[in-house]
């Protein structure tokens, strides 16, 4: 599903106008960019949570050149969905 499909189905569900629906999405996805950038984590009850996950400082090798470097520890986001949210999906969604 893309963002406009997201938008789409939030305008169908709402009856709000698309363009207050698009700038309402993206509020939300720049507000949970901003925080992450500044070290926040995100947390929605019920929904998840979007959480920095640190890596730590590795040796990688560029296999091409036959070259190492090392790769600094650094932060990477993720999404952890919540309970009730992860158990709705694994009920719900049909494995093929």
């Amino acid at each position: 599903m893309t963002k406009a499909e997201i938008i789409t189905q939030i305008v169908a569900q709402t009856g709000l106008d698309k363009p207050a629906v698009t700038v309402t999405v993206e509020a939300i996805m720049d507000s949970i960019k901003q925080n992450m950038v500044k070290g926040e984590n995100i947390y929605l009850r019920g929904f998840g949570t979007f959480l920095l996950k640190k890596r730590a400082e590795k040796t990688g090798r560029n296999i091409t050149k036959g070259t190492s470097m090392n790769i600094p520890a650094h932060f990477i986001p993720a999404f952890k969905p919540a309970p009730e949210f992860e158990e709705e999906v694994k009920s719900k969604v049909p494995i093929k």
